[in-house]
């Protein structure tokens, strides 16, 4: 799943920059796992909920579809690294744009758990067991009619990638301390079939990560806030 506006104009040049500043120290899989059993759930933006539920008044079919993304994390040297994609450019819907390995659920998915796992195993190639869940954050409603789960779990650092290339282009990580710096993740002014929105972004690299993307990271990295 990637971020919910399908048509922007130049996001890059409309992002504004920030001042890098000093990273944080490394997170480690046991820093994650007690801060994240310790830390009580963060709600998303009123606002963004409120557009995607304005959207879904405006389709015929007015019930959100269940889906499922994987925040699947690879430590190395004690620190976490997120696996993040980047979209295949042929793709009809969000061609290009940074995203988690996930989709919609299958009838065949026992829970949202095994459409998370699927999901990565198929998109990427990389593999996860049931024992190396950490958990789940609230449910996302979207404008684009999904209801998805993000999923937070393990994966062997030393995976072999698959990368399917008709959903995805690339694959790349970046450290899960990046997310949690002050102020990394903000919301920005983006032009939307001529209507401006803030939606949440950040920089990493090359690389514009937003919409729904950044803000499921946001709600992360706000629940395990440092601050």
């Amino acid at each position: 799943m990637s971020g919910t506006i399908s048509k922007l104009t130049n996001p890059s040049a409309q992002l504004t920059m920030y001042s890098r500043q000093s990273p944080m120290r490394p997170l480690s899989r046991h820093w994650l796992t007690q801060r994240f059993s310790l830390s009580p759930a963060f709600h998303y933006d009123n606002k963004v909920i409120q557009r995607a539920k304005d959207a879904m008044k405006r389709q015929a079919d007015a019930e959100y579809r269940p889906a499922a993304v994987a925040i699947a994390l690879a430590e190395r040297n004690g620190e976490l690294q997120v696996l993040l994609t980047k979209r295949a450019m042929h793709l009809k819907h969000h061609p290009g744009q940074i995203s988690f390995p996930g989709g919609k659920v299958e009838n065949t998915d026992t829970d949202i758990v095994e459409t998370a796992i699927r999901e990565m195993e198929e998109e990427i190639g990389v593999t996860a067991k049931r024992e190396d869940l950490l958990g789940t954050l609230a449910p996302l409603p979207t404008v684009s009619g999904y209801l998805v789960t993000p999923v937070i779990m393990f994966v062997d650092a030393d995976y072999h990638p698959v990368i399917d290339s008709n959903e995805v282009d690339s694959l790349f990580e970046v450290p899960l301390a990046q997310f949690l710096r002050r102020d990394a993740i903000t919301k920005q002014p983006f032009l939307v079939r001529g209507n401006t929105y803030h939606i949440y972004a950040m920089c990493f690299e090359q690389h514009l990560i937003w919409g729904v993307t950044a803000q499921i990271l946001h709600a992360l990295s706000q629940q395990l806030s440092l601050n």
